[in-house]
């Protein structure tokens, strides 16, 4: 969907932004750039909407080459979160959403009721926040408006820019959460640059790491943090890199011993908010991602003499249920099916599983 060949960014006082930048994220793809201020990764990412031109080598968007299309129409064709979100103060909630239908012509009964179905899909009930200003939402509340705006004329690739880091650390952990949810919905082909690690790696299918207008190593969070290829890919990601692994490793039936004493109980979705027949971890993220602290707390909470969490839930997740109960394992039981325990996964059993998930990183190096 979005390839870059030899891509260069030279700016008049001889600074090189980016460096003959080649890579490609494949449709449907949520790719992080991640790195410190100043190695490039916002300039990439605007060189895709042209709102900051190459020196050379090229684009392509599905194919085309960016440099023929007229930069305001493609503009519009593309998605754009940023972190102080951008809202029009004098317009409505609901306008502000319904603003780049309104840009390409659609009907204004039309633009509203996409913009209306855009802010519940957020979490925003419409009738109650679409007649709102910016001015009287909260910093969370804004930042889903920006998405909901992002999406309304229903682009292929969406465009964010530090999306989450203008909001306080609770409700940017809740925040990523329910963009899990939502890129799981609808699917759109995602370049989202953060300075954070973890929200790089929370959030990725892929990460790039970028050095100094270089990306240093671009592959799945998991072979990032269990295979750095460089020196400085594994100094950026930290000595920690084994507990980070913990947040995208998710629990196999290969890490999982005898049934624990007792089984889980409570009604399809209760502990673990998964929809009965799904394949997915808690709250209907991908398998091994992490929703965080408070989601381990719900995991455990519901559950019968064993606390216990779905398979395919991260490593992450089942620790801190394992830590807050004093049971020394943790029940796994089939997804969406509280009461069909699979196995138990002891402290033991979350050492022998990044044991092998690294073996298996370095293999397929």
């Amino acid at each position: 969907m979005i390839r870059f060949e030899q891509v260069t960014k030279r700016y008049a006082d001889g600074t090189t932004a980016v460096d003959e930048l080649s890579f490609e994220v494949a449709e449907g793809e949520l790719v992080t750039l991640v790195g410190p201020s100043g190695c490039g990764k916002t300039t990439t990412m605007k060189m895709v909407n042209r709102l900051v031109e190459p020196t050379s080598g090229r684009i392509l968007l599905g194919g085309e080459d960016i440099a023929t299309v007229d930069p305001v129409r493609l503009r519009r064709t593309i998605g754009y979160v940023i972190q102080q979100v951008g809202l029009f103060p004098h317009r409505t909630v609901l306008d502000n959403t319904a603003t780049v239908p309104a840009l390409l012509g659609w009907k204004k009964a039309r633009a509203r009721e996409r913009a209306a179905e855009l802010l519940d899909l957020v979490g925003l009930d419409p009738g109650t926040y679409g007649h709102r200003y910016p001015e009287q939402l909260s910093g969370g509340q804004r930042q889903r408006v920006g998405v909901a705006r992002a999406l309304a004329a229903d682009p292929p690739v969406l465009l964010m820019d530090e999306p989450f880091g203008a909001v306080d650390p609770v409700v940017r952990e809740r925040l990523q959460s329910e963009f899990l949810k939502l890129q799981a919905t609808v699917r759109k082909t995602v370049l989202l640059v953060t300075h954070d690690l973890e929200e790089a790696i929370r959030l990725g299918d892929r990460i790039a790491v970028y050095g100094q207008g270089r990306i240093e190593q671009f592959d799945t969070p998991t072979t990032v943090l269990g295979a750095p290829a460089t020196p400085y890919v594994a100094d950026f990601v930290g000595a920690d890199r084994g507990l980070k692994r913990l947040a995208v490793t998710p629990v196999t039936e290969a890490d999982l011993e005898e049934p624990a004493p007792g089984r889980a109980s409570g009604s399809p979705g209760t502990a673990t908010g998964t929809a009965p027949g799904t394949s997915s971890g808690p709250s209907g993220t991908a398998p091994g991602r992490s929703l965080g602290a408070a989601t381990g707390k719900a995991l455990g909470a519901a559950t019968g003499e064993a606390p216990a969490v779905p398979l395919g839930a991260s490593l992450k997740d089942a620790l801190a249920v394992l830590l807050q109960h004093d049971a020394g394992r943790v029940a796994v039981h089939a997804p969406g099916e509280p009461g069909r325990v699979l196995g138990s996964l002891t402290t033991a059993g979350v050492h022998r599983a990044l044991r092998r998930t690294a073996a298996a990183e370095v293999s397929s190096r």
